[in-house]
């Protein structure tokens, strides 16, 4: 794989686990365990939680994240937000960001009944949507003591007015009209509707940010089909759920979170870098914003060559004593 991209990285150095809890809305979550191997019987760790990117499952970038973060001594936790992947929820892909920040403090559930994980030392890492997760979740719950997020995409503030802020009040208008129309659709009977996520072909016009996202998505780099999976691959939220985002406002509030540390990670060539700045531009102390050389907002999913893991395993450690 090109410039280090090993997103199916698969560690010699930890022990894993499957597991399964339930949230607080009794949907059963699905996750994998990482504990460093050689790791004592009756020894507490810090426990780091890990949340994939918006539409994606936590084969993808995530698992990579906690097992080299378990190798460094923490026990970590992937997980499938509900209506992803191995978890719950009906319909498959919905949106409800609600419920995506309940299973991260769900996940805290769990891991304080673990007797590998000291439960006062907890905390959270969101890779691209799930930054706005943790955040979200984290604003309620002083039991993750350190939050991260990587390649942040506000998921609210992406759909109400894209990407610098390039879409008009009249274009979120009729995006919402499409998404209520679909409801009577649904209602009705008649078919689910998905919407946004990664193209499945290229053409010569196609947008360097489909590209981007193409790249890995729909290629042997990145693509995987959840078990259970029928026709639908990854990315592709329900259309008629979607606009909730129109409702989601992460940063809000978020200097609330101080003074549990945060730190934002982006890429100096990433399209998504306006959310990492203006989330650390409102966050409290102490924070740090790391804009990584030559990183686009993709390459930090699985690009090992560029990702910051020392610089994430010393934020937690320092923070999670």
């Amino acid at each position: 794989m090109s410039r280090g991209a090993n997103n199916f990285y698969a560690s010699t150095g930890v022990t894993a686990q499957k597991v399964v809890f339930r949230n607080q809305y009794q949907m059963q979550v699905a996750g994998n365990l990482y504990l460093p191997k050689g790791a004592r019987a009756g020894e507490r760790h810090a426990a780091i939680i890990v949340g994939h990117p918006m539409g994606a499952v936590k084969e993808q970038s995530a698992n990579l994240y906690a097992q080299k973060l378990a190798e460094q001594g923490f026990v970590t936790l992937s997980l499938d937000l509900s209506f992803w992947g191995e978890s719950e929820g009906q319909p498959r892909n919905a949106v409800s960001p609600d419920i995506y920040a309940e299973d991260f403090s769900a996940a805290v559930d769990f891991l304080g009944t673990q007797a590998s994980v000291d439960r006062q030392r907890i905390g959270v890492l969101g890779i691209c949507g799930s930054g706005s997760f943790v955040i979200s979740a984290a604003k309620i719950d002083p039991r993750m003591k350190a939050i991260a997020t990587v390649s942040m995409y506000d998921m609210g503030g992406a759909n109400r007015n894209a990407l610098n802020h390039s879409q008009t009040l009249a274009q979120r208008k009729q995006i919402i009209t499409k998404a209520a129309a679909q409801r009577d659709v649904e209602f009705g009977g008649g078919a689910v509707a998905y919407t946004s996520g990664t193209v499945h072909a290229l053409t010569e016009s196609s947008h360097p940010i489909e590209r981007e996202f193409y790249d890995f998505y729909r290629t042997p780099r990145g693509e995987y089909t959840p078990r259970g999976a029928t026709t639908l691959t990854t990315t592709h939220p329900t259309l008629s759920s979607n606009v909730k985002f129109m409702n989601f406002y992460p940063f809000n509030d978020i200097e609330t979170i101080s003074p549990r540390p945060m730190l934002f990670i982006t890429g100096d060539q990433a399209h998504s870098r306006e959310f990492s700045q203006e989330a650390y531009r409102l966050a409290g102390q102490p924070k740090e914003l790391v804009t990584i050389p030559g990183a686009g907002h993709v390459d930090l999913y699985d690009r090992v060559e560029l990702i910051p893991f020392d610089k994430l395993a010393s934020f937690f450690r320092s923070n999670l004593k």
